[in-house]
């Protein structure tokens, strides 16, 4: 914890994409600008394909990593057939936050309107770790980003935030 109180949270953020690369992976830069300029640290990141066993597979080796407190994915939330990522963190998860979708399609809903309902964005805790998947375009994360995780990732903000339950995330 600093002296303001702000706790730096560790966070992976993971690419699902069958066409970007480090090169062109827009929604996947803003997420990094967005977590660093707020003062937390980038854990990792990666890009993996639409499949959902690489998905599942990555979340399971971040979750594992006594280093990381929160993951971010952006894509693959849709409704076609290679979206998987919201079954890819079903598979992950040890609890659902449901809020977090309806929230983030309050948002979007000011900036897209009805469109919004064909995002699947969604949370969980997965064994002590925070899995937020949202949607692949750069709006989307920048509502989502902006509208919900600052406030939530920020140890400051009240009347609660993600971060002062961190500690008891695994607790029975």
């Amino acid at each position: 914890m600093l002296a303001d109180g702000f706790v730096p949270v560790r966070i992976a953020v993971l690419t699902v994409s069958d066409t970007r690369g480090p090169a062109d992976d827009r929604s996947g830069d803003i997420l990094v600008e967005r977590l660093t300029d707020a003062g937390h640290e980038l854990a990792d990141r990666r890009i993996v394909r639409d499949d959902g066993d690489a998905i599942v597979a990555q979340l399971h080796a971040w979750i594992d990593a006594p280093d990381i407190d929160c993951i971010l994915t952006t894509g693959g939330t849709g409704v076609t057939g290679r979206d998987v990522t919201p079954e890819a963190i079903e598979r992950v998860a040890t609890k659902m936050i449901p809020g977090f979708g309806e929230l983030f399609r309050w948002l979007s809903f000011r900036t897209i309107g009805t469109s919004t309902i064909q995002s699947r964005a969604c949370a969980c805790v997965a064994r002590g770790t925070y899995v937020f998947a949202l949607p692949g375009s750069t709006g989307a994360v920048k509502d989502a980003w902006d509208g919900i995780l600052a406030q939530q990732l920020d140890a400051r903000h009240r009347p609660c935030n993600f971060v002062d339950l961190m500690p008891r995330l695994t607790e029975r």
